[in-house]
């Protein structure tokens, strides 16, 4: 079964297609990518602040390069979460930046009732167009996105490197890269529709909201199947945030199909270094608030064998704000009998085609 229900946005009334099933602990869930987006909650910082396998990466990248140091954390969020920490952890001062209004007037109320208020400096804004002085030997960094370039890290580290920190200063986390493997999307949600979690609605309406108008939403899948994957995951992008950090970037990936079904997209998901020598956070196979994104490829399910190898161009350049990143995907399918089927995606920041693929129209019902 599954309702139909509707966001009302101005000049626009979109119907939106619900799975009435009830949410629960191990069963997968269909929602938007909202880290994108300025439109975090009181929940969705928790999530964060709780999650403990990104924690005791962060907190001990933190022992191990903050005390003595100042540090500079950005997208501090309500909690001042790891400016907080670093100074737990023997930093001299901490600079915390947030752009979102409400959670830095709540930051500003935690901060007061802190021990040590003083030693932290909450900044309201775009860490691009702020300065301050001195600059920061460590640079800790609450952006990493689901696709790990998604929330603007390349762009903010970038310029924080070069504006904000001081020469051969360090940044956790280290490295984070996005895997990709071929799935279809209905094997991402076994035995239930093809459809948003009812929770998922809210976000939704907030995103349109932010933007004015609907758009193709990056698709967020909580806990799916490892068995659904027909392939092993394969590097598509990767960010160096102590090494060659590029803004925009294009790499092309063989992905071998191991065993047989069908396949309409990527299902691509975040590994993630707070120290080289780490053992990497891995967001498909561990519990974490990140969760892996499916990019759908094909209008239509394409069977495959094992052998067949679908060759996968993953692009990203940033969009018109010049801080986060559009995605182009171009895909070729070589199948046993000779044929080649093509594919391809257009995932901008915000904006573009609506119901441009046909699971966004399957999910966005016209009428």
């Amino acid at each position: 079964m599954r309702d139909i229900q509707h966001i009302e946005i101005p000049g626009h009334a979109v119907s939106v297609r619900v799975d009435p099933g009830p949410g629960r602990d191990g069963r997968p869930a269909l929602w938007p990518s909202v880290g994108e987006y300025p439109i975090y909650d009181p929940f969705l910082y928790t999530t964060m602040t709780t999650d403990d396998e990104r924690n005791r990466r962060f907190r001990a990248a933190l022992a191990h390069l903050a005390p003595d140091r100042r540090i500079l954390d950005l997208g501090t969020g309500q909690d001042l979460l790891w400016a907080r920490e670093g100074v737990q952890a023997g930093a001299r001062n901490a600079v915390a930046v947030e752009v979102i209004e409400d959670a830095f007037h709540k930051a500003a109320a935690n901060l007061l009732a802190l021990a040590s208020p003083d030693r932290i400096t909450l900044l309201l804004g775009e860490s691009t167009g702020l300065r301050f002085a001195p600059r920061a030997d460590v640079c800790v960094a609450e952006i990493i996105g689901s696709l790990a370039g998604a929330e603007g890290a390349a762009a903010v580290l970038a310029d924080a490197r070069t504006r904000l920190m001081e020469p051969g200063g360090m940044v956790i986390p280290h490295r984070a890269v996005t895997l990709a493997a071929a799935v279809r999307l209905s094997d991402l949600l076994p035995d239930q529709p093809v459809a948003f979690a009812e929770a998922a609605l809210p976000y939704l309406q907030s995103i349109f909201d932010w933007h004015g108008s609907p758009f193709d939403v990056r698709l967020r899948v909580e806990e799916p199947p490892a068995d659904a994957l027909l392939s092993r995951g394969a590097l598509v992008a990767a960010l160096d945030f102590n090494g060659d950090l590029q803004t925009q970037q294009r790499r092309t990936t063989r992905l071998a199909i191991t065993r047989p079904g069908l396949v309409d997209g990527v299902l691509t998901w975040l590994n993630l270094w707070c120290l080289p020598d780490d053992e990497p956070l891995d967001a498909l196979r561990m519990k974490t608030n990140w969760a892996t994104i499916y990019l759908p490829l094909f209008d239509s399910p394409v069977p495959v064998e094992p052998g067949d190898v679908l060759e996968l161009t993953f692009a990203a350049a940033l969009s018109d704000d010049r801080v986060h990143p559009d995605y182009q995907l171009q895909a070729v399918l070589h199948t046993a009998d000779g044929r080649q089927h093509r594919g391809s995606l257009v995932s901008p920041h915000h904006g573009g085609v609506f119901r441009s693929h046909a699971v966004y129209r399957e999910l966005f019902p016209a009428g």
